[in-house]
């Protein structure tokens, strides 16, 4: 019997789904070359890396579930949620350097009436969060903490951007784009996979993909909302030792506000650029696809939330005062 292991720790999941979830966007893969000429790409000897490479990424930890009392004398779900976004640079001037940080502490709730929790190790800023019938309340104060780490992803990638001043970076979002589509010479960068958004016939070629090739550019959008397409799409795979098909495979994205020849100029220089910081199976347990610079800031942040011990117990001090 042949068989192989997925690198990654258990622990995070697989890097890709035993069975993808055909994906229901609307897909055109005619962005960067017709459907009938696909192959893959090699990375461009003429293109050169950019002077610095920005990650941007955010942690969040839900440090206590709550309930809010309601003026009619039921009670609301709540969240209390430590959550921070941060960017690392890594350039020729100064190597790799952390360049901001904002860590930040919420109360996520449906309630009306809620407001700031004031503990004794910070105070946790009120979120007010409409509830959406018959959805799964945790479900929707989960996706609110989501959206504001999102939100403090954003800040965090502007302000390093403005204090950084180097015209000829990239920026590496870890995840989708997911609203952040309007920052520019922006990446996201998707080290997991659970749903195929190829079509059958080209998606064998994502399995063929040697160290540092490509697929060709494709376009993805909505196929429910009935808007123009909304990004830019291609896969990449890093340097990994041989395994699965699908092993060292990474999907980048970037906006479909760019031109296609801007967008296949962006996947040419995310060729020369992403496999230099792919991790290894020794150094990191989800190797390729956690590079250094963001699992360097992962670990960087979460140290910043605090100890949940303490803030959990500071947190019942505050309601039992």
């Amino acid at each position: 019997m042949k068989f192989t292991v997925d690198p990654w720790d258990p622990s995070y999941g697989a890097s890709v789904e035993s069975e993808l979830e055909r994906s229901t966007a609307e897909v055109a893969v005619d962005t960067e070359m017709p459907a009938e000429r696909w192959v893959a790409v090699d990375p461009d000897p003429t293109v050169t890396p950019p002077e610095a490479v920005l990650f941007v990424d955010g942690v969040r930890r839900i440090d206590a579930q709550m309930w809010v009392d309601e003026p009619d004398g039921t009670a609301s779900p709540a969240l209390c949620a430590s959550y921070a976004a941060g960017v690392v640079c890594c350039c020729r001037a100064g190597g790799a350097h952390l360049v901001t940080v904002d860590g930040r502490r919420g109360l996520f709730t449906t309630a009306a009436d809620g407001t700031d929790v004031v503990t004794t190790a910070g105070t946790y800023r009120c979120h007010h969060t409409e509830a959406r019938p018959g959805a799964d309340p945790a479900q929707v104060l989960s996706q609110a903490v989501q959206r504001e780490m999102g939100q403090t992803e954003l800040l965090a990638a502007a302000t390093a951007r403005g204090d950084h001043g180097v015209e000829n970076d990239l920026l590496v979002v870890d995840g989708p784009l997911r609203g952040r589509q309007s920052l520019p010479r922006a990446i996201g960068f998707v080290k997991t996979h659970a749903t195929s958004y190829l079509p059958i016939e080209l998606g064998g070629l994502v399995g063929a993909l040697r160290t540092g090739q490509r697929t060709p550019v494709f376009r993805l959008g909505s196929a429910t909302s009935g808007t123009m397409l909304q990004r830019h799409s291609w896969y990449l795979r890093l340097p990994c030792a041989p395994g699965a098909p699908w092993a060292g495979i990474a999907r980048v994205e970037c906006s479909a506000e760019l031109s296609p020849a801007d967008a296949v100029a962006l996947a040419g220089l995310s060729q020369v650029t992403l496999p230099r910081y792919a991790s290894t199976e020794y150094k990191d347990s989800r190797a390729p696809q956690n590079l250094y610079p963001i699992a360097g800031l992962e670990r960087q942040l979460r140290r910043r939330l605090g100890e949940p011990t303490l803030l959990y117990r500071a947190l019942r001090r505050a309601a039992a005062a």
